[in-house]
């Protein structure tokens, strides 16, 4: 789909409304693209009141203002898939909340099965952006079917 900024904030607003815990979101896309815009856009989505900022230099940053908490990666610096593991990605990925992974091509054999992807691209005009991902309601029925699993 094709939107401009106000329909990339409605969807990613919409994401964090549907989306529970232990849900992951893999964001896959070019530099400022509107990752990190996105992530800010489903923060609001959870009622997250703190500013969301890219954690490019500290590699996660967690926000616990919302209905559930936000675990927000930005993996840009890692080089080896396995650096993930000592990061403990595993408490995050399986814990209570909702997990955002920025740059999450580079470590994508470390994400689980139900993990939700969303690619963003460039568009035609500047203010235009290229989203692929799962229709929203899809996105529903996969999180729920996730957590079903978990038990």
């Amino acid at each position: 789909m094709v939107l401009d900024e106000q329909g990339m904030q409605d969807y990613g607003r919409r994401l964090g409304r549907l989306l529970g815990p232990g849900s992951i979101l893999a964001l896959i896309g070019d530099l400022g693209v509107g990752k990190t815009f996105l992530t800010a856009a489903v923060a609001e989505g959870l009622g997250v009141t703190e500013p969301v900022i890219s954690p490019t230099f500290t590699i996660i940053r967690e926000y616990e203002s919302g209905r559930i908490p936000l675990y927000h990666f930005d993996v840009y610096r890692i080089d080896d898939p396995g650096e993930m593991d000592a990061l403990g990605c595993d408490e995050y990925f399986y814990g209570g909340g909702l997990t955002v992974v920025e740059w999450a091509d580079k470590i994508a054999e470390s994400l689980p099965p139900q993990t939700i992807v969303v690619e963003i691209g460039y568009g035609e005009k500047e203010t235009e952006r290229i989203v692929r991902g799962p229709r929203l309601d899809a996105c529903k029925e996969r999180d729920a079917r996730a957590r079903k699993d978990r038990g």
